[in-house]
């Protein structure tokens, strides 16, 4: 996927600055510090497993910049703090994406995690997307209600009782 606007400095509602960014390999050491500022909850809502440490290969593909099927996003404080990472990835159809994003725990409830999924959204609605989804587990309240707040919505995963489906639609 394109890049060259993946780009922006953005303000939450608490007044909180921070720049968001596409990733590059180079920040493989930067994510794989952020994730130690992860719970292990987070850890596991962001992969929905049970692991307990982000492996080598993930963190490949969550720094890959040449990947045309994804763009991974990262944000930052004005201090170079990592403060959030996301994901959006294509699959089959081309204007249908999914999203995942994790923020670190001693930055959440400041308004980041909203802010930078509307810059995802704002971006995939660039790009041509038709929609884009979130698969969550059920326990994580937070990022169901964020999404809901943002016009998603939920849908049953009829193989998986344990997860929802969140899908904003951008146009009919």
């Amino acid at each position: 996927m394109d890049t060259e606007d993946t780009t922006g400095d953005l303000i939450t509602r608490t007044g909180f600055h921070f720049h968001i960014r596409h990733a590059e390999p180079e920040d493989e050491a930067i994510v794989a510090d952020f994730f130690k500022h992860v719970t292990p909850e987070d850890v596991r809502f962001r992969f929905l497993s049970g692991m307990k440490s982000v492996s080598h290969e993930r963190l490949v593909e969550m720094t890959s910049s040449s990947d045309a099927r994804r763009v991974n996003f990262l944000a930052f404080s004005p201090n170079e703090t990592l403060l959030a990472a996301a994901m959006l990835a294509v699959g089959k159809d081309p204007q249908r994406g999914e999203v995942a994003l994790t923020i670190r725990d001693d930055y959440k409830h400041q308004g980041i995690s909203w802010e930078m999924l509307a810059h995802i959204c704002r971006y995939a609605e660039r790009h041509n997307f038709k929609s884009i989804e979130s698969i969550e587990s059920r326990e994580n309240h937070a990022a169901i209600e964020l999404e809901r707040d943002m016009a998603f919505r939920a849908y049953t995963d009829k193989d998986d009782p344990t997860i929802v489906v969140l899908r904003r639609d951008f146009r009919p």
